[in-house]
């Protein structure tokens, strides 16, 4: 399971772990600067800068960023230079029209195929911030990451998983784009409780409802401020 949200010390000691590669510890690196927007939307990739300091070669960061565009994150221009993509008023829509169907189908694949293991890492997520009464930001958004990766985890497609992955990753970017508005949204991602005990127990019409809900009010959230809309309190 790949986590967007590194600090700079986690950052650190991704690249320090021996069960990574450096071209993996790049990408990992690159891509959580590029969703929380310490890379912003349009700039230039700097390659020297980031060579610098990751205390990388060329290779692992090349590596890193043509994985990058093809999850649509970079873009790579010849003779010009790789950019940061920028975020459009249309991906919004796009994405949601995208991610309210596999993730409904991810949902019925992880009712049919999922593992209590799955679920006990799914309550530990959700416990830890029920129980600490976390508000923090960055807190609920990893949690959110978390519980939606345990679920395409379940769903044992790694082609569904890879690609839920991406679009989750382009979601999140969103989400950082409109967090000094929104915030961490701590009720929509305590949804999950809900979502769990409807996977733990294989019922698939109430998980693949309650997911489609999930991800409806996450774009009526973030639509109430990148398009300036009022948010919707109907659910899907």
């Amino acid at each position: 399971m790949i986590q967007s949200n590194i600090t700079a010390s986690a950052s650190q000691s991704v690249l320090e772990d021996k069960d990574v590669s450096l071209s993996q510890a790049a990408y990992q690196i690159i891509r959580h600067k590029i969703i929380s927007l310490e890379l912003a939307p349009g700039s230039v990739i700097d390659e020297s800068s980031l060579r610098s300091e990751l205390g990388l070669g060329r290779t692992p960061i090349r590596e890193a960023l043509q994985r990058l565009s093809m999850e649509k994150l970079v873009t790579i221009v010849p003779r010009r230079g790789t950019f940061v993509t920028q975020i459009r008023l249309t991906d919004l829509q796009r994405l949601s029209e995208a991610r309210l169907v596999l993730e409904v189908l991810a949902a019925r694949l992880a009712c049919q195929r999922g593992t209590q293991a799955h679920w006990r890492q799914m309550a530990q997520v959700l416990d830890h911030i029920e129980c600490d009464g976390v508000v923090d930001h960055e807190a609920m958004i990893s949690a959110d990451e978390a519980c939606h990766h345990i679920i395409y985890e379940a769903a044992d497609n790694e082609f569904l998983e890879d690609t839920l992955t991406a679009l989750y990753a382009l979601s999140l970017r969103l989400w950082y784009y409109a967090l000094s508005q929104i915030g961490g949204m701590r009720e929509t991602v305590l949804e999950h409780r809900r979502i769990l005990d409807a996977l733990k127990k294989r019922d698939e019409e109430q998980a693949a409802r309650l997911i489609k809900q999930h991800i409806q009010t996450f774009h009526n959230e973030i639509q109430s401020v990148v398009l300036g809309a009022p948010a919707s309190t109907e659910h899907s």
